[in-house]
Protein backbone atom coordinates (compact mmCIF):
# COMPACT_ATOMS: atom_id res chain seq x y z
CA UNK A 1 0.00 0.00 0.00
CA UNK A 2 1.46 3.34 -1.06
CA UNK A 3 1.62 6.05 1.60
CA UNK A 4 0.08 9.39 0.72
CA UNK A 5 2.68 12.16 0.33
CA UNK A 6 3.11 14.41 3.33
CA UNK A 7 2.54 18.16 3.19
CA UNK A 8 6.30 18.82 3.16
CA UNK A 9 6.73 16.40 0.25
CA UNK A 10 3.94 18.12 -1.66
CA UNK A 11 5.49 21.54 -1.03
CA UNK A 12 8.90 20.29 -2.09
CA UNK A 13 7.43 18.90 -5.30
CA UNK A 14 5.63 22.19 -5.96
CA UNK A 15 8.87 24.11 -5.39
CA UNK A 16 10.67 21.80 -7.84
CA UNK A 17 7.95 22.34 -10.43
CA UNK A 18 8.04 26.15 -10.07
CA UNK A 19 11.86 26.18 -10.24
CA UNK A 20 11.85 24.00 -13.33
CA UNK A 21 9.29 26.19 -15.10
CA UNK A 22 11.30 29.32 -14.28
CA UNK A 23 14.46 27.77 -15.72
CA UNK A 24 12.61 26.59 -18.83
CA UNK A 25 11.17 30.07 -19.37
CA UNK A 26 14.59 31.70 -19.00
CA UNK A 27 16.17 29.24 -21.44
CA UNK A 28 13.35 29.70 -23.95
CA UNK A 29 13.96 33.46 -23.98
CA UNK A 30 17.73 33.00 -24.28
CA UNK A 31 17.37 30.65 -27.26
CA UNK A 32 16.04 33.58 -29.29
CA UNK A 33 19.51 35.16 -29.22
CA UNK A 34 22.74 34.31 -31.07
CA UNK A 35 25.04 31.95 -29.15
CA UNK A 36 27.53 34.49 -27.77
CA UNK A 37 24.81 36.96 -26.81
CA UNK A 38 22.89 34.08 -25.23
CA UNK A 39 25.88 33.13 -23.10
CA UNK A 40 26.52 36.71 -22.04
CA UNK A 41 22.92 37.27 -20.99
CA UNK A 42 22.79 33.91 -19.21
CA UNK A 43 25.87 34.92 -17.22
CA UNK A 44 24.28 38.25 -16.24
CA UNK A 45 20.95 36.67 -15.26
CA UNK A 46 22.48 34.00 -13.02
CA UNK A 47 25.04 36.35 -11.48
CA UNK A 48 22.71 39.31 -10.94
CA UNK A 49 19.32 37.68 -10.37
CA UNK A 50 19.59 34.00 -9.48
CA UNK A 51 22.72 34.11 -7.31
CA UNK A 52 21.36 36.45 -4.59
CA UNK A 53 18.07 34.54 -4.38
CA UNK A 54 19.62 31.06 -4.40
CA UNK A 55 22.31 31.96 -1.88
CA UNK A 56 25.19 31.40 -4.32
CA UNK A 57 27.05 34.52 -3.24
CA UNK A 58 26.95 33.52 0.42
CA UNK A 59 28.13 29.99 -0.42
CA UNK A 60 31.06 31.33 -2.45
CA UNK A 61 32.00 33.60 0.46
CA UNK A 62 31.84 30.72 2.95
CA UNK A 63 34.10 28.47 0.90
CA UNK A 64 36.60 31.24 0.20
CA UNK A 65 36.74 32.14 3.89
CA UNK A 66 37.38 28.49 4.73
CA UNK A 67 40.25 27.73 2.35
CA UNK A 68 41.57 31.19 1.42
CA UNK A 69 41.04 33.36 4.52
CA UNK A 70 43.71 35.85 3.42
CA UNK A 71 42.16 36.51 0.02
CA UNK A 72 41.85 40.29 -0.56
CA UNK A 73 38.31 41.57 -0.11
CA UNK A 74 38.18 42.99 -3.62
CA UNK A 75 38.99 39.60 -5.14
CA UNK A 76 36.45 37.82 -2.92
CA UNK A 77 33.80 40.31 -3.99
CA UNK A 78 34.71 39.79 -7.66
CA UNK A 79 34.43 36.01 -7.31
CA UNK A 80 30.98 36.20 -5.71
CA UNK A 81 29.79 37.60 -9.05
CA UNK A 82 32.15 35.89 -11.49
CA UNK A 83 31.50 32.34 -10.27
CA UNK A 84 27.70 32.52 -10.78
CA UNK A 85 28.36 34.15 -14.15
CA UNK A 86 30.35 31.07 -15.17
CA UNK A 87 27.45 28.90 -14.00
CA UNK A 88 25.12 30.90 -16.24
CA UNK A 89 27.38 30.55 -19.28
CA UNK A 90 27.78 26.82 -18.69
CA UNK A 91 24.04 26.28 -18.31
CA UNK A 92 23.37 28.09 -21.58
CA UNK A 93 26.08 26.06 -23.33
CA UNK A 94 24.67 22.77 -22.09
CA UNK A 95 21.27 23.82 -23.44
CA UNK A 96 22.84 24.83 -26.76
CA UNK A 97 24.42 21.49 -27.72
CA UNK A 98 24.72 22.16 -31.44
CA UNK A 99 26.34 25.56 -30.86
CA UNK A 100 28.71 24.12 -28.26
CA UNK A 101 29.78 21.30 -30.58
CA UNK A 102 30.38 23.78 -33.39
CA UNK A 103 32.45 26.02 -31.10
CA UNK A 104 34.82 23.24 -29.93
CA UNK A 105 34.97 21.11 -33.10
CA UNK A 106 38.21 22.66 -34.31
CA UNK A 107 39.81 23.46 -30.95
CA UNK A 108 43.20 21.68 -30.69
CA UNK A 109 43.89 19.16 -27.95
CA UNK A 110 46.75 20.45 -25.80
CA UNK A 111 48.91 19.22 -22.95
CA UNK A 112 51.32 16.39 -22.12
CA UNK A 113 48.52 13.81 -21.99
CA UNK A 114 47.51 14.06 -25.65
CA UNK A 115 49.87 11.29 -26.89
CA UNK A 116 48.53 8.91 -24.23
CA UNK A 117 44.96 9.79 -25.23
CA UNK A 118 45.68 9.04 -28.88
CA UNK A 119 47.50 5.81 -28.03
CA UNK A 120 44.54 4.59 -25.95
CA UNK A 121 42.26 5.34 -28.90
CA UNK A 122 44.50 3.31 -31.24
CA UNK A 123 44.84 0.33 -28.90
CA UNK A 124 41.28 0.27 -27.57
CA UNK A 125 42.29 0.77 -23.94
CA UNK A 126 39.62 2.09 -21.60
CA UNK A 127 40.15 5.65 -20.36
CA UNK A 128 38.80 7.51 -17.35
CA UNK A 129 38.74 11.20 -18.29
CA UNK A 130 38.83 12.84 -14.86
CA UNK A 131 37.86 16.48 -14.48
CA UNK A 132 36.10 18.85 -12.12
CA UNK A 133 33.37 21.49 -12.23
CA UNK A 134 35.65 24.06 -13.82
CA UNK A 135 35.21 25.93 -17.08
CA UNK A 136 32.81 23.70 -19.00
CA UNK A 137 33.72 20.04 -18.65
CA UNK A 138 31.22 19.04 -21.36
CA UNK A 139 33.26 21.01 -23.91
CA UNK A 140 35.77 18.14 -23.69
CA UNK A 141 33.14 15.50 -24.31
CA UNK A 142 31.72 17.43 -27.26
CA UNK A 143 35.16 17.91 -28.83
CA UNK A 144 36.21 14.28 -28.37
CA UNK A 145 32.98 12.94 -29.85
CA UNK A 146 33.32 15.31 -32.81
CA UNK A 147 36.68 13.69 -33.53
CA UNK A 148 35.33 10.14 -33.43
CA UNK A 149 36.30 9.14 -29.89
CA UNK A 150 33.93 6.76 -28.06
CA UNK A 151 33.11 8.86 -25.01
CA UNK A 152 30.44 8.29 -22.40
CA UNK A 153 29.52 10.57 -19.55
CA UNK A 154 28.74 9.79 -15.93
CA UNK A 155 26.16 12.09 -14.35
CA UNK A 156 24.40 12.42 -11.02
CA UNK A 157 20.61 12.70 -11.36
CA UNK A 158 19.27 16.07 -10.21
CA UNK A 159 17.19 16.26 -7.07
CA UNK A 160 14.58 18.17 -9.03
CA UNK A 161 12.87 15.43 -11.11
CA UNK A 162 11.22 17.93 -13.47
CA UNK A 163 14.53 19.62 -14.29
CA UNK A 164 16.40 16.31 -14.45
CA UNK A 165 14.14 14.97 -17.19
CA UNK A 166 14.93 17.64 -19.76
CA UNK A 167 18.50 18.16 -18.50
CA UNK A 168 19.43 14.56 -19.32
CA UNK A 169 17.61 14.73 -22.65
CA UNK A 170 19.54 17.88 -23.53
CA UNK A 171 23.05 16.72 -22.60
CA UNK A 172 22.33 13.48 -24.50
CA UNK A 173 22.30 15.61 -27.65
CA UNK A 174 25.99 16.40 -27.10
CA UNK A 175 26.67 12.67 -27.30
CA UNK A 176 25.86 9.27 -25.90
CA UNK A 177 26.06 7.03 -23.97
CA UNK A 178 25.31 8.64 -20.62
CA UNK A 179 25.45 6.70 -17.36
CA UNK A 180 23.57 7.72 -14.23
CA UNK A 181 25.09 7.25 -10.78
CA UNK A 182 22.78 4.34 -10.04
CA UNK A 183 23.53 0.63 -9.74
CA UNK A 184 22.32 -0.04 -13.27
CA UNK A 185 24.12 3.00 -14.68
CA UNK A 186 27.42 2.11 -13.03
CA UNK A 187 27.20 -1.48 -14.30
CA UNK A 188 26.64 -0.22 -17.85
CA UNK A 189 29.54 2.20 -17.49
CA UNK A 190 31.91 -0.58 -16.41
CA UNK A 191 30.95 -2.67 -19.45
CA UNK A 192 31.58 0.32 -21.71
CA UNK A 193 34.97 0.97 -20.08
CA UNK A 194 36.06 -2.67 -20.33
CA UNK A 195 35.11 -2.59 -24.01
CA UNK A 196 37.64 0.20 -24.61
CA UNK A 197 35.35 3.19 -24.15
CA UNK A 198 36.30 6.50 -22.58
CA UNK A 199 34.25 7.78 -19.65
CA UNK A 200 34.19 11.35 -18.39
CA UNK A 201 33.85 11.71 -14.60
CA UNK A 202 34.00 14.65 -12.20
CA UNK A 203 35.81 14.12 -8.91
CA UNK A 204 35.16 17.31 -6.95
CA UNK A 205 31.91 16.52 -5.14
CA UNK A 206 31.59 15.72 -1.44
CA UNK A 207 30.88 12.07 -0.72
CA UNK A 208 30.42 10.68 2.77
CA UNK A 209 31.64 7.30 1.50
CA UNK A 210 35.01 8.70 0.44
CA UNK A 211 38.28 9.48 2.20
CA UNK A 212 39.53 12.85 3.52
CA UNK A 213 41.95 13.90 0.77
CA UNK A 214 43.64 17.30 0.80
CA UNK A 215 42.16 19.86 -1.59
CA UNK A 216 42.92 23.58 -1.46
CA UNK A 217 44.72 23.11 1.85
CA UNK A 218 41.94 21.22 3.65
CA UNK A 219 40.75 17.63 3.70
CA UNK A 220 37.73 17.09 1.48
CA UNK A 221 35.77 13.84 1.39
CA UNK A 222 36.67 12.36 -1.99
CA UNK A 223 35.56 9.10 -3.58
CA UNK A 224 38.23 6.53 -4.45
CA UNK A 225 36.02 4.69 -6.95
CA UNK A 226 37.65 6.23 -10.04
CA UNK A 227 41.12 5.05 -9.05
CA UNK A 228 39.78 1.68 -7.92
CA UNK A 229 38.11 1.14 -11.30
CA UNK A 230 41.28 2.13 -13.12
CA UNK A 231 43.27 -0.43 -11.18
CA UNK A 232 40.67 -3.16 -11.57
CA UNK A 233 40.18 -2.74 -15.32
CA UNK A 234 43.63 -1.39 -16.29
CA UNK A 235 42.13 1.88 -17.50
CA UNK A 236 44.17 4.96 -18.28
CA UNK A 237 43.55 7.80 -15.80
CA UNK A 238 43.77 11.13 -17.63
CA UNK A 239 43.11 14.46 -15.88
CA UNK A 240 41.58 16.88 -18.39
CA UNK A 241 39.88 20.27 -18.44
CA UNK A 242 37.83 22.51 -20.71
CA UNK A 243 39.03 25.96 -19.60
CA UNK A 244 37.11 28.98 -20.80
CA UNK A 245 38.99 31.69 -22.74
CA UNK A 246 38.12 35.37 -23.07
CA UNK A 247 37.59 34.97 -26.84
CA UNK A 248 34.64 32.63 -26.21
CA UNK A 249 36.53 29.44 -27.00
CA UNK A 250 37.98 26.72 -24.78
CA UNK A 251 41.45 25.43 -24.04
CA UNK A 252 41.09 21.63 -24.11
CA UNK A 253 43.90 20.50 -21.81
CA UNK A 254 45.05 16.94 -21.09
CA UNK A 255 47.52 16.40 -18.28
CA UNK A 256 49.94 13.48 -18.18
CA UNK A 257 48.26 10.22 -17.06
CA UNK A 258 48.25 9.43 -13.35
CA UNK A 259 50.48 6.37 -12.82
CA UNK A 260 48.83 3.28 -11.37
CA UNK A 261 49.83 2.75 -7.74
CA UNK A 262 47.09 2.55 -5.12
CA UNK A 263 43.67 4.19 -4.99
CA UNK A 264 44.47 6.76 -2.30
CA UNK A 265 47.75 7.90 -3.86
CA UNK A 266 46.12 8.22 -7.29
CA UNK A 267 43.18 10.18 -5.88
CA UNK A 268 45.55 12.55 -4.11
CA UNK A 269 47.30 13.17 -7.42
CA UNK A 270 43.97 13.91 -9.11
CA UNK A 271 42.93 16.34 -6.36
CA UNK A 272 46.31 18.08 -6.54
CA UNK A 273 46.04 18.44 -10.30
CA UNK A 274 42.54 19.94 -10.08
CA UNK A 275 43.72 22.30 -7.35
CA UNK A 276 46.37 23.70 -9.69
CA UNK A 277 43.68 24.44 -12.26
CA UNK A 278 41.37 26.02 -9.67
CA UNK A 279 44.12 28.31 -8.40
CA UNK A 280 44.94 29.33 -11.98
CA UNK A 281 41.27 29.95 -12.91
CA UNK A 282 39.56 30.89 -9.66
CA UNK A 283 36.44 32.32 -11.27
CA UNK A 284 35.75 29.18 -13.32
CA UNK A 285 35.43 26.65 -10.50
CA UNK A 286 32.08 25.89 -8.87
CA UNK A 287 32.67 27.50 -5.47
CA UNK A 288 28.97 27.03 -4.71
CA UNK A 289 29.57 23.33 -3.96
CA UNK A 290 29.63 22.25 -0.32
CA UNK A 291 33.04 20.69 -0.95
CA UNK A 292 34.25 20.86 2.66
CA UNK A 293 31.15 19.91 4.64
CA UNK A 294 31.28 20.26 8.39
CA UNK A 295 34.32 22.57 8.51
CA UNK A 296 33.58 26.06 9.85
CA UNK A 297 35.95 28.89 8.86
CA UNK A 298 39.07 28.91 11.07
CA UNK A 299 38.64 25.35 12.31
CA UNK A 300 41.61 23.00 12.12
CA UNK A 301 40.45 19.45 11.31
CA UNK A 302 41.59 16.74 13.72
CA UNK A 303 43.21 14.72 10.92
CA UNK A 304 45.07 17.62 9.31
CA UNK A 305 48.48 16.85 10.86
CA UNK A 306 48.18 13.17 9.98
CA UNK A 307 47.16 14.03 6.39
CA UNK A 308 50.08 16.41 5.93
CA UNK A 309 52.57 13.91 7.36
CA UNK A 310 51.74 11.23 4.81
Amino acid sequence: MTKAPTLSQKLRRLNHWITDRAIRAMLAVLRLLPFDARRALGARLVSGLVAPIAGYRARVRENLALVLPDLPEAEARRLTRAVPANIGRTLVELYSPEDLKARVRDEPFQGPGVPALEEAQRTGRGVLLVTGHIGNYDSLRAALIARGYRVGGLYKPMRNPFFNEHYVATISRIGQPLFSRTRQGMAAMVRFLRDGGMVGVVLDQHTSLGEPVMFMGRPAMTGLAVAEMALRYDALVLPCYGIRRTDGGFTLWFEAPVPHSNALTMTRALNDDLERQVRAHMDQWLWTHRRWKGQPPGAVPDDLDEEEAQ
